[in-house]
């Protein structure tokens, strides 16, 4: 939530849906949490239907006032962090990068 424009940020279990921690506010989480749990679980079987024998590092939503981060959590699969941000303040570069450093420091 340090970073410029940052809205609102969430822990999500892909499986089962269920926003495990969040901050921030703006949107319903929890609802965002279960809609976004569809969007990834679409792309990760898409991912292996095509056997892209790749991972995917996030999902960028680009809305007209915000921009919406889905990263699987690698070292946790099951797990995605969705971040919600303005898009009139915020640098959606270090977004990401910000993100990936948040993952490499997350512990189970």
């Amino acid at each position: 939530m340090s970073l410029d424009g940052a809205q609102a940020v969430a822990l999500v279990d892909y499986t089962s849906g269920m926003l495990l921690g969040s901050a921030g506010g703006g949107i319903d989480l929890e609802l965002a949490a279960a809609g976004n749990t569809e969007v990834i679980r679409a792309k990760m079987k898409t991912a292996s239907s095509l056997n892209l024998n790749d991972n995917i590092e996030d999902i960028l939503i680009s809305l007209g006032k915000a921009y919406h981060i889905m990263r699987p959590v690698a070292a946790s699969p099951g797990l995605f962090f969705y971040l919600v941000l303005d898009r009139t303040r915020s640098n959606l570069a270090m977004a990401r990068r910000s993100v990936l450093d948040v993952e490499s420091k997350l512990e189970m």
